[in-house]
């Protein structure tokens, strides 16, 4: 070490040997001691100037202190008393030899300077003097520095005692004290020494005060230490605690909390440290409890390491392993347990023999102790976390377990909510798959395309969309998105789905059926409230209808975000829709807007999730939307790929969010025949007759037939039962064709078997068998009494 002050550097000789035995500093004290000058020895071994036999070796512990007998320039021999202490690699590494020159300060161990600071102290005492050079130390600050005896050190400064880094900034410290005269009780940990029955370094609380003459003047320092090693380390084990506290369990993903475990412990506690987790998938993901069998599977969800890329990993991260009963790992888990192993114990190697690459692995990177803790959260067992020591020369000490204990505790908590969370993800993955449409149905009347993407954080949530075929060609597009995350949202999502399904089925308007479903959401909150759960459930949906014969679309919509429209050839525009309240709330009516569109519009139905996010309104969204949709493309499929990576950040949306995209298809004139009925029942068979004409110029003579009966069926039905005007109205689409008859009576017809002497009453049941589906629509002028057949081989 260089000297840091303007004192005598020649009143100590000071060599320095680096790891190979070479002398790589050399001091003028050294020169005058011996007669060597530096680029003498300089870059040679030391051992050469040694005299006499045999030579002694370098120490292997931390400090030696001995006599030496040294070979001077001159031939001679040269006898004294060397202090040698070993050098980290902070410090450079290799060993600090000193000693004292033979002519340097008083040996009289009663000096007045040293008499007056021991007999003021009640610790662990010592006294410099001007040169920062030791006068004197009581019996408490021998066992400080090692047991040394005072007569050894007399004459060495604090830096070359101690043989380390913190040791010099101390002996800053002192020079402030020495300089200033004014006392100081700024109290901070200061390790100033190495207690040669413990390998761990002492921390002391140390206290600098100047010694004054009487006349006043600062003859030197008193240094005055008491040992905090316990409450310095209860510190350093609270300061991880708490730090385990912020960083572990950010998130609620297992590996990522697994993985903050191991960060947070090294090397603050270990060099290494590995999280092995219990393979869920053998028990469906769920927490295992009761006793473990061995041997016990399980996969490395994580490690860390003081030395890049973590040479001391065995096991591979997201691999699995099997662990017997005889390793430390087995044992912890069995016995509920931590087991400590180590080289001072002798009981490293017998643990560790059950693998023979682990305990090659250990012996070439000299591991020395290792200790298996295992995790558990709420009785119970979910893996083992492992910490292990090379690098740091102590073993693991009683308090270190506790701390890695009290530090897996808290992270087992996390991780065991993380899986908690995860089995909740799953299954409500799995329940908004099975309630969501597989395929969206392929129908005459639009082209659609759909998306869902869930949140990243909280999973699952409440949004859906849905394609629904109607009567007359018709289709109904559904939007909606139910408050809240996870499997109850999920479930009330599918209750609602199946609500809308059936009130579509029996062609509601737009308006009404988000009427009629408010009321659904009304009883499903009132419900909910009275069985203890949440007293609200909230909703929003989108609800609209398109005609492909008359190219028009009706909306209506509850709480939701308006769709945006993209004519065939203009910009995208949002269509401005009357606001609805969100279902649920009641007493509030729905309006619908009816729009004509042309063939080839594409709607835009979406979630808020979509257009809202981190630092985005909605309307900052709805702009990014349509600048996504402006850029055309024949595939829809296309668009949706566009619209998501626009609107969503790469790490996900922060709400899920549904987009449902629909391209209108329109039928053609010649696909659509609608006749005017006279109310005279002497004229079906006309209306027959002109039916299978139309059936012959679409070439679907094989079907005219059955259509003949239908048509008759329905048509009488109309006649007796209804009121003028009526209409017929034929639509052909691909496979299918639909017969409809309009009238003014809201009456709807009822199925019914017919009694043997019945004389009426089978037309119906007659249809029924005949057609694929039947059914009937109302509006506000009447009914629409309608069937459909299958014109395939399979129909």
């Amino acid at each position: 070490m260089s000297p840091v002050y303007p004192f005598d550097d020649a009143a100590t000789a000071r060599a320095v040997v680096d790891a190979h035995g070479v002398l790589v500093e050399w001091n003028e004290g050294a020169h005058r001691l011996l007669g060597w000058a530096p680029g003498e020895v300089l870059g040679k071994q030391a051992a050469h100037l040694l005299a006499g036999h045999p030579r002694p070796v370098l120490p292997e512990g931390p400090r030696w202190d001995g006599t030496l007998t040294l070979r001077h320039r001159d031939g001679r021999a040269v006898t004294a008393w060397v202090l040698v202490n070993h050098r980290g690699p902070q410090d450079g590494g290799g060993w600090l030899l000193v000693t004292p020159l033979a002519d340097d300060g008083p040996k009289d161990p009663d000096d007045p300077l040293s008499r007056i600071a021991l007999t003021q102290s009640p610790c662990a005492m010592a006294v410099y003097d001007e040169r920062l050079r030791l006068r004197g130390m009581n019996d408490a600050m021998a066992e400080v520095f090692g047991g040394v005896p005072a007569e050894r050190l007399r004459g060495l400064r604090h830096s070359e005692i101690g043989g380390h880094r913190q040791s010099e900034v101390f002996e800053r410290h002192m020079h402030r004290v020495l300089t200033t005269g004014r006392e100081d009780d700024a109290q901070t940990y200061v390790p100033i020494g190495i207690d040669s029955r413990d390998s761990r370094e002492h921390a002391w609380l140390a206290r600098v005060s100047p010694v004054t003459d009487p006349q006043g003047r600062v003859r030197g320092v008193c240094v005055a230490a008491h040992d905090f090693t316990e409450q310095y380390r209860a510190r350093e084990r609270l300061q991880l605690v708490n730090e385990a506290s912020v960083r572990v369990g950010t998130t609620l993903d297992v590996i990522r909390t697994a993985q903050e475990l191991a960060d947070v412990c090294v090397p603050a506690l270990a060099d290494f440290v590995s999280v092995d987790l219990l393979d869920a998938a053998e028990h469906g993901g769920k927490p295992l409890p009761g006793p473990l069998s061995m041997p016990v599977t399980l996969y490395r969800a994580a490690h860390s390491s003081v030395t890049p890329g973590a040479p001391e990993a065995v096991a591979v991260a997201g691999k699995t392993e099997v662990y017997p009963a005889t390793s430390p790992q087995g044992a912890s888990l069995v016995t509920g347990h931590s087991v400590v192993l180590s080289e001072e114990a002798g009981d490293l190697e017998k643990w560790l023999s059950w693998d023979p690459v682990r305990s090659l692995r250990v012996r070439e990177l000299g591991v020395h102790s290792t200790m298996s803790v295992p995790v558990r959260a709420r009785g119970v067992t979910l893996g083992v976390a492992v910490f292990t020591r090379f690098e740091q020369p102590a073993p693991f000490m009683p308090d270190d377990v506790l701390l890695a204990e009290e530090v897996t505790a808290r992270a087992a908590v996390c991780i065991d909510n993380a899986q908690r969370y995860s089995l909740e993800r799953e299954t409500a993955l799995a329940l908004q798959r099975s309630l969501l449409p597989h395929a969206l149905p392929r129908t005459a009347a639009v082209e659609a395309a759909s998306r869902y993407l869930p949140a990243a954080r909280d999973g699952m949530g409440g949004d859906w969309f849905d394609v629904i075929p109607l009567s007359g060609m018709r289709v109904a597009l559904v939007v909606g998105d139910v408050l809240g995350h996870g499997v109850r949202a999920s479930a009330t999502m599918g209750s609602l789905r199946t609500a809308v399904r059936t009130l579509a089925d029996i062609d509601l308007a737009p308006d009404e059926l988000l009427t009629r479903l408010d009321d659904v959401v009304a009883r499903m909150s009132a419900e909910a409230g009275t069985g203890g759960g949440p007293r609200e459930v909230g909703a929003s949906c989108l609800y609209a209808v398109y005609d492909p014969v008359s190219r028009r679309c009706t909306l209506a919509r509850a709480g939701h975000p308006p769709p945006v429209l993209v004519p065939p050839d203009g910009p995208p525009r949002r269509v401005e829709l009357p606001w609805g309240p969100p279902l649920g709330v009641g007493g509030l009516p729905f309006e619908s807007v009816e729009l004509d569109l042309r063939e080839g519009s594409v709607l835009s139905f979406f979630t808020d999730g979509l257009i809202e996010g981190r630092g985005r309104d909605a309307d900052a969204g709805h702009r990014l939307l349509c600048e996504a949709l402006a850029a055309r493309t024949d595939s829809l499929e296309e668009t949706c790929d566009r619209v998501l990576h626009a609107l969503l950040p790469a790490g996900g949306a922060c709400d899920d969010a549904a987009l449902l995209l629909a391209r209108t298809r329109s039928l053609s004139p010649s696909q659509v025949v609608t006749w005017d009925i006279p109310a005279d029942p002497s004229l079906v068979a006309p209306v027959r007759k002109q039916v299978v004409e139309q059936l012959d110029r679409w070439g679907l003579g094989e079907a005219a037939f059955t259509t003949e009966l239908v048509v008759s069926e329905l048509v009488t039905n109309a006649l007796r039962y209804g009121t003028p005007p009526i209409r017929l109205r034929l639509i052909h689409s691909g496979a299918h064709l639909i017969c409809e008859v309009y009238d003014t009576t809201h009456a709807a017809p009822h199925l019914r078997r017919a009694k043997t002497w019945d004389e009426g009453g089978r037309g119906l049941l007659l249809v029924a068998q005949l057609t694929r589906r039947w059914g009937s629509r109302h509006t506000a002028e009447g009914k629409t009494i309608w069937a459909e057949l299958s014109l395939d081989e399979d129909g």
